[in-house]
């Protein structure tokens, strides 16, 4: 957090009235000054919640009660004046007054594998550059050299429909996330009081069996000096790639990380708040992770393309909706009682969103021309709706914003400039984010 963000006490600015500004503040504010520096909590966070299948923004955030289009759903009141949100996120809207809901997405991509390299990249799918995920290129950004833990984690990704747009593309095996997953019972409903926790955990970071500490510490010295002697006359990026993914993997193994990422040290009490499945599990770890320093993390809901309605929508809408009503608020708590909710930025979006029409088997299909997304937390205004739709959803009306604003605006949350930019292999410059900030919503 920048040091215009910190409130004076009240003492402070009596002395300072008092004294004046410049002797009474110099021998403090130096002192305060390495102090925001130094203070982990006000390292910047971002947690992205993504939601596969592109979610329907008709049943969740931007209803249209008494029309056609409307469908089932009721709408309810939040803490926000005038917002209001689905009867399936009760929870989400005692949060309202800290989140802004975008009405007015509008993109041009409404295959799957296409929305997604478009909303996680920024950009089209083409030839000629592979470009990184924005959670990749933030993770980078956001980094601290200090940090024993990922820059990125990724809980649950459904990567299957278009792996490319999850990783780190032309930035290198370096900046990929670590993963994740489900063992076993991922679609576990958060509103079942009775279901199986998921067992989330990270993959392969424990020693083999018989391995002690002493001897693991003493084959990573080994295969430190031998990798090094090798790599001073390989210096190709297939070696490189591959050098840096081993490393990311040994680095997974130390006790502390192994700690990090551990659930079992939450009550039982505290993990069914969150939810059984793998959704609410995952946000009860991206608190933890957060906790730690950890500047990315992102939580999937659902297995496949969960929010892909064509048939049944409101039934399956439900049941993610009550899944992300639980996670996504208990993460919000959470984090606001451990103050780090001002320095964690949250964005909620799938790929496109979803006609507002009811197709003939109660569902509704593809539509990228107008959708939702939502801002939380760090660095945003909460409380409002930017930008309308018509009142039968299918046209932006006001403030329309394309995929690079939302992007941009995710950036300047956390105080990075979406101008920053990156080079490719080939000498080109790419910059975080092509948009223009939404300054409405920016705190």
């Amino acid at each position: 957090m920048a040091l215009r963000d910190w409130k004076l006490s009240r003492r402070e600015m009596l002395r300072c009235a008092g004294l004046g500004w410049g002797a009474s503040c110099a021998s403090w504010l130096p002192a305060l000054a390495a102090e925001v520096a130094a203070d982990p909590r006000r390292h910047r966070h971002c947690i992205l919640l993504w939601m596969n299948g592109g979610p329907s923004q008709t049943d969740t955030f931007d209803m249209k009660p008494g029309h056609a289009n409307g469908g089932e759903f009721k709408e309810i009141a939040t803490r926000a004046p005038g917002l209001r949100f689905s009867e399936h996120l009760p929870k989400l809207a005692e949060h309202a007054e800290r989140l802004a809901v975008v009405r007015s997405l509008s993109t041009k991509e409404g295959d799957h594998s296409r929305g997604t390299h478009l909303v996680r990249t920024g950009h089209p799918p083409a030839g000629g550059v592979a470009y990184p995920s924005i959670a990749c290129a933030l993770a980078k950004q956001l980094a601290t050299a200090s940090s024993k833990l990922p820059n990125y984690v990724s809980v649950a990704p459904q990567s299957q429909v278009s792996p490319a747009s999850f990783g780190p593309g032309f930035l290198g095996q370096r900046y990929a996330p670590a993963i994740v997953g489900g063992a076993a019972g991922g679609a576990a409903s958060a509103a079942s009081d009775s279901a199986e926790i998921v067992d989330l955990r990270l993959e392969h970071i424990e020693w083999p069996a018989g391995v002690e500490a002493r001897q693991a510490a003493r084959r990573m010295e080994l295969w430190n000096e031998l990798q090094g002697s090798f790599l001073r006359d390989h210096r190709g990026e297939s070696f490189l790639a591959h050098d840096a993914l081993y490393r990311n993997a040994a680095d997974m193994m130390r006790p502390e990380v192994r700690q990090a990422f551990d659930l079992g040290a939450e009550s039982d009490t505290v993990r069914r708040k969150y939810g059984a499945g793998s959704f609410g599990q995952g946000c009860l770890l991206a608190r933890r992770l957060v906790e730690r320093g950890v500047p990315f993390v992102e939580v999937a809901l659902g297995q496949g393309l969960a929010w892909d309605t064509h048939q049944d929508n409101f039934n399956q809408v439900r049941r993610l909706s009550e899944e992300l009503d639980a996670g996504w608020a208990n993460l919000m708590t959470e984090l606001a009682e451990r103050g780090l909710l001002e320095s964690t930025t949250i964005l909620w979006i799938g790929e496109f969103g979803r006609t507002p029409t009811i197709n003939g088997n109660a569902g509704r299909d593809h539509f990228p021309s107008a959708w939702t997304c939502v801002f939380g937390g760090g660095g945003i205004q909460g409380g409002q709706a930017f930008g309308k739709t018509s009142d039968d959803g299918n046209v932006v009306e006001e403030n329309r914003v394309e995929i690079g604003d939302v992007l941009a605006t995710l950036c300047a949350a956390m105080g990075v400039s979406p101008s920053e930019e990156n080079v490719t292999p080939a000498a080109r410059p790419i910059k975080l984010a092509e948009g223009k900030p939404i300054s409405d919503i920016l705190a």
